[in-house]
């Protein structure tokens, strides 16, 4: 078996080559490896962000095996300086399932939708979860797409709720409630202490539509700035989504070149302050040096949320609908919001809520809200011991299959 599986895997190389097609990297066909599971990922660089907030938390696993599975050429590139997994780059589909079919994967994971995922999904042999990037109550959060997977890791009962409210015709017993394991990584503190309250701005970027627009940089952003930097002995932080700095959005783009400007002059003006802009930096780094986050409808927030529920948060809302702001993110009950009606008087609010946090018991109740109560540590516990359960009965399901189709086939 062994040779045949070898003659077929020099044969699909040779017609690759003969096609001028990119070859898979990483591994040879005739000697594939093999891992307890896959962790899927399509999409190039620009979304490597997604991908890249798991992969501490495969790297820690004891006995877990994890390879990494690519699609882009420049993602493998980027990869192969900055995790310990092994990462294979694998273009084509027929090398794909080549792979898949010799790996003996026995689960594969997906941290987006990527139209691609749906050529991974054909391979029948393994359990497929999908584990999204973040937790958030964007509307891309709950995607039709949940449908296609064997299981669906959320964060707790808010992401529950979220597809309930949102999918016809699901069935939420896939839904596996898993806590966020990333928060729970020891990430060092992004930005040394001072003696003043770290006001931290984190926005996100603007989506790929106007439903999925969040971003409050365009038509907030300069305003909120202007209004942490005026608070009395306070260190004021701009820590935008990664794709903020590349948007092409003109408003966008223009008023994170404002914000930029006016930290600029306000770390010239004041150096001791400790003033910074973080476009590279861990946001969970970021959050553990916050008293005061002010953020978007995005991971940022209940990331906050999660790590600092003592610390005062604040929410944008670009649409300036109240009602459909709490309908859609419960969190903002705990949080000062950020719209047309209050961004006039963002100074003073700021430091009302620098003074006295009054929202602090909502915020703690929303916190068991979206994380089921989870404590630091506990969110890693509860996704492995699911992710193993998940294996075993996938598998003992697979094997109840196949004896039930020999025993029909001999009879």
């Amino acid at each position: 078996m062994r040779n045949v599986a070898k003659r077929v895997a020099r044969g699909v190389a040779r017609r690759m080559r003969e096609f001028g097609q990119v070859e898979p990297d990483g591994f040879d066909l005739a000697d594939i490896p093999s891992a307890d599971v896959a962790l899927y990922f399509a999409d190039g660089p620009q979304k490597l962000y997604q991908l890249t907030q798991w992969l501490p938390v495969f790297e820690a696993a004891d006995d877990v095996s994890t390879i990494v599975v690519v699609r882009h050429i420049e993602t493998y590139n980027t990869l192969l300086g900055i995790t310990s997994l092994r990462v294979l780059l694998v273009p084509r589909y027929e090398i794909l399932m080549a792979l898949y079919d010799r790996a003996d994967f026995h689960a594969v994971v997906y941290v987006n939708n990527g139209w691609t995922n749906f050529q991974s999904l054909s391979f029948q042999q393994a359990v497929h979860i999908h584990v999204n990037h973040g937790e958030s109550d964007k509307i891309c959060m709950v995607s039709n797409q949940a449908k296609a997977y064997d299981q669906v890791f959320v964060a707790g009962e808010a992401a529950v709720r979220r597809h309930q409210a949102a999918l016809a015709w699901f069935d939420t017993a896939r839904l596996v409630r898993v806590g966020r394991p990333q928060l729970d990584l020891p990430v060092p503190v992004a930005v040394p202490p001072v003696d003043g309250p770290t006001i931290t701005y984190a926005p996100t970027w603007e989506g790929e539509d106007d439903a999925n627009n969040y971003t409050s940089v365009d038509c907030y952003g300069p305003a909120i700035i202007s209004a942490a930097l005026a608070q009395p002995g306070a260190r004021v932080l701009y820590k935008p989504h990664p794709r903020v700095a590349t948007s092409d959005d003109p408003g966008v783009a223009k008023g994170h070149a404002r914000i930029l400007r006016l930290m600029e002059a306000a770390i010239a003006a004041d150096p001791a302050r400790g003033h910074a802009v973080l476009l590279d930096a861990d946001v969970l780094g970021v959050i553990r040096a916050t008293d005061l986050m002010v953020a978007d409808v995005s991971s940022v927030s209940l990331d906050h949320l999660y790590l600092r529920p003592g610390a005062p948060l604040a929410i944008t809302d670009r649409r300036s609908d109240r009602a459909q702001l709490l309908a859609d993110a419960p969190v903002a009950s705990g949080a000062l919001v950020i719209d047309q009606s209050t961004i006039g008087s963002l100074t003073a609010d700021l430091a009302a809520l620098l003074a006295e946090d009054t929202l602090r018991t909502q915020r703690l109740e929303l916190r068991d809200l979206y994380f089921d109560g989870l404590q630091p540590g506990q969110s890693t516990e509860r996704f492995w011991t699911a992710l193993r359960a998940s294996i075993v009965e996938h598998d003992s399901a697979l094997r109840e299959l196949r004896r039930t189709r020999v025993v029909k086939e001999l009879s």
